[in-house]
């Protein structure tokens, strides 16, 4: 690899809607749901090290270097496939921790993606999903990089190429949701019907999580009432942010402007192949140039 390789994308991801449709005997849930990227998320950029190390240069300050989702996926890389390259991984962060866009998970396959072809570790876009599985259930879409309808934990993708692509806000209310907690919660319903894709492309399904969510913290209430008030809004994930589709930027822009100044969000363009996996395509174009 080159000393340095910069701007790799780490894109955001919306759960259209989320259902979970029963329980493995492991304990794991059985959900429904569908993917799709934003062109808006974290960044990564790679320095290559003396054999076997890898460290992290920037990060976020909270979260201890070897519980780093990014860290690890290198580790786990050099782990399974017997090489002795070294990195060092710079990581800038826009998403928010918590947040329900898959900012840990997608860092994270950005980095078996991107080092697998630095590398030229020889691995396949599936040996990578199922390397990412043992990091988190939301690391393979982002590995394989196709908007996708998924079952099981998560993992079980089929291609979803022609969804709409809108311009969708999207507002993180002041508060961190723990996950554990909406999971845990006797309210959550666990027991949905399960769809088929026709279904969901008829506009059926929603978000288990969203009326647990709301019940407990009255911020993610607020902002799901407020941001209604311009377009249908929903949960993505189990939060805490929230998102709204409109037909055009401006549209977005104008509803995100609207709401209350205490609250951050951004506008952002749904895509139904990854930003990682154009950055790929180019690195290959500017190889097969040189």
């Amino acid at each position: 690899m080159s000393r340095v390789s910069e701007s790799w994308p780490a894109p955001a991801k919306l759960n259209l809607f989320l259902h979970i449709i029963g329980r493995r005997a492991d304990g794991y849930h059985l959900l429904q749901t569908v993917f799709q990227f934003l062109d808006y998320g974290d960044s990564l950029a790679f320095e290559s090290r003396p054999g076997g190390q890898v460290s992290r240069a920037e990060g976020p300050r909270d979260l201890p270097e070897a519980d780093d989702l990014c860290v690890r996926a290198a580790r786990l890389l050099l782990q399974e496939t017997g090489l002795r390259e070294g990195v060092r991984l710079r990581l800038r962060k826009r998403l928010p921790m918590g947040g329900g866009l898959g900012g840990g998970s997608s860092d994270a396959a950005t980095v078996l993606v991107a080092l697998n072809a630095l590398w030229r570790a020889g691995l396949t876009t599936d040996d990578l999903a199922q390397l990412g599985l043992r990091l988190g259930a939301d690391v393979p879409v982002f590995v394989h990089g196709f908007a996708a309808w998924a079952e099981g934990v998560g993992e079980r993708l089929t291609p979803l190429p022609d969804l709409p692509v809108p311009w969708y806000a999207v507002v993180r209310p002041t508060v961190a949701i723990a996950t554990a907690e909406l999971f845990a919660d006797p309210k959550l319903t666990r027991d949905c019907v399960p769809l088929t894709i026709r279904d969901f492309l008829s506009g059926a399904g929603g978000n288990v999580f969203e009326p647990v969510a709301r019940a407990r913290y009255p911020a993610v209430a607020q902002v799901l009432d407020a941001l209604s008030a311009y377009a249908p809004a929903r949960l993505t994930g189990t939060g805490a942010c929230v998102f709204a589709a409109f037909a055009d930027e401006a549209s977005a822009r104008d509803a995100l402007r609207a709401l209350p100044g205490e609250w951050s969000g951004f506008v952002a363009r749904g895509c139904n192949t990854s930003p990682l996996q154009d950055r790929l395509r180019r690195m290959s174009v500017d190889e097969g140039a040189a």
